[in-house]
């Protein structure tokens, strides 16, 4: 490992944990501040914090290694997600701003749904912070593996010998710098580095293509004639339609997914909502197209150049080695890091907030300070790191997998939940109920997981696997309707 790239590294460390301390001084003093900086984030940053905290390390590993196993067909997950995407921003983001702070100013999604449905008040916020909480454990949990396979990779025979792995220290020195300037900072640290990871992530989506495919030994693009896939450049090539609504459905996840959605409620102005739409769709956009360039042209590049990629999941850490010079390749790194540890910041601090305002200041201290639920916060964002340190312990786990499972149990169980309840008001003794919440909750949860638990979502009816988002996502929004329409009428007849 050249100095250089150390370097590069180090000091990209240092930024977080600088901004981590520079948010520590302007917003750490109430809940309020800790958990979501006041409601008074920039339009600009709130977006590109909502961009860099979804697209995680699967931006930079399972998506592109996809691609690299199985070709451009798959990059329909990535056009599902943009158009799931620019669904939430018109949808939920304008109204979830104005409704979390006119009815009861929540700081949390379950604080949300509670308010918004006080008959099941006390049910919803603790079946929703317990989904969160388990789901978010997954989901770090993938962050972290991509950081393990990060320093497994690029950092093999040069960290020092101790009673962990390479892949493991890998995972450890990922949680510690995420845990620092997350449990000092809060929110605001949380969406400042979001916004500055955001940007390296571009940066390197950007760069790493052009330099594969038209720097030496890509031959000016020429080596993506040379894969020996079958269809390997038909975005059609074996589609069926089970294996296109898997796909395009990722979309259907972005409803659903806490740590995105409660970024719109910490834009400053709900007037801002649509400029912030236009900052986070146009990040998303290039990022995607980039990424998904680097899993075609990085199989194209080894194909001639004869290299053997064990793991295709690897693809964006070989070729910065490989390409570019060691500052560069430090860069790269970091964006890789970023990529990891903007989803992981923000998924802890959901998590805490979680099992603080849901659980701890619910049923053990109603009266705690607001200094002493700051503190408590602190705890829980450790807490849920540890166990997802331990579930991302198996190095045989993959990115995408892991991602896809939370992704999916997030959508289904909030996704319905969280648009009814922000569009569904009714007339005349109508719209949704808190019976009705409850039902789409646990069903939309309860659906994924046995659909995951039979598994369907790799093999279904005799054919590929269906995702476990779609029944989950339509068996949830089923409940909702029937149910709160059963209890609306018994309600109406009382």
């Amino acid at each position: 490992m050249n100095s250089a790239t150390l370097a590069s590294l180090a000091a990209y460390f240092v930024l977080m944990l600088a901004i981590g301390l520079y948010a520590w001084r302007k917003s750490t003093a109430d809940s309020e501040g800790y958990l979501l900086a006041g409601r008074n984030l920039p339009p600009s940053v709130a977006a590109l914090s909502a961009g860099a905290s979804d697209m995680s390390g699967w931006l930079l590993l399972g998506l592109p290694g996809a691609l690299y196993a199985a070709g451009l067909v798959e990059a329909w997950i990535g056009i599902g997600l943009f158009v799931g995407a620019l669904a939430n921003w018109v949808l939920v983001a304008p109204r979830l701003r104005e409704q979390t702070e006119r009815i009861g100013n929540a700081l949390t999604i379950p604080q949300f749904l509670a308010n918004r449905f006080p008959e099941r008040a006390t049910m919803l916020r603790v079946t929703s912070a317990v989904i969160i909480v388990a789901f978010f454990t997954v989901y770090t949990a993938a962050g972290l593996v991509g950081g393990g396979k990060l320093f497994e990779t690029a950092f093999a025979g040069i960290l020092p010998n101790t009673m962990f792995s390479d892949y493991m220290m890998g995972i450890l020195i990922t949680a510690g710098i995420v845990l620092a300037y997350t449990m000092i900072g809060g929110f605001l640290a949380v969406s400042l580095t979001d916004f500055v990871q955001g940007l390296i992530m571009m940066g390197a989506l950007v760069i790493m293509p052009l330099v594969v495919m038209f720097g030496a030994g890509g031959e000016a693009g020429g080596s993506l004639k040379d894969v020996p896939v079958e269809g390997f450049l038909d975005i059609t090539h074996g589609l069926t339609a089970i294996g296109f609504i898997s796909a395009v459905t990722w979309g259907l996840g972005y409803f659903g997914q806490p740590h995105i959605i409660v970024r719109f409620m910490a834009i400053d102005k709900v007037k801002n909502v649509p400029r912030a739409a236009a900052f986070g769709l146009g990040w998303m956009g290039i990022a995607l197209i980039g990424s998904i360039g680097l899993g075609i042209a990085g199989r194209a590049y080894v194909e001639r150049n004869e290299l053997v990629i064990a793991d295709p999941e690897t693809i964006f850490i070989v070729l910065a080695q490989l390409l570019f010079h060691p500052a560069v390749t430090g860069f790269l790194y970091a964006a890789l890091l970023a990529a990891i540890m903007s989803t992981i910041s923000s998924q802890l601090l959901v998590s805490s907030s979680s099992l603080t305002e849901d659980f701890y200041r619910l049923f053990l201290r109603r009266d705690a300070s607001e200094r002493e639920a700051v503190n408590v916060s602190r705890i829980a964002v450790a807490l849920v790191a540890v166990a997802a340190c331990l579930l991302a312990s198996d190095p045989n786990s993959e990115v995408l997998g892991l991602v896809a499972n939370a992704w999916a149990g997030f959508g289904a169980a909030f996704g319905p939940l969280i648009l009814l309840a922000l569009m569904w008001h009714g007339k005349d003794g109508g719209g949704m109920t808190g019976a009705g919440a409850v039902a789409g909750l646990v069903t939309g949860a309860g659906v994924v997981a046995a659909w995951i638990a039979l598994g369907w979502n790799k093999a279904f009816m005799g054919g590929p696997g269906l995702y476990e988002i779609v029944p989950g996502f339509a068996a949830a929004m089923l409940a909702i309707i029937v149910v709160s329409k059963a209890t609306r009428k018994n309600l109406l007849a009382v």
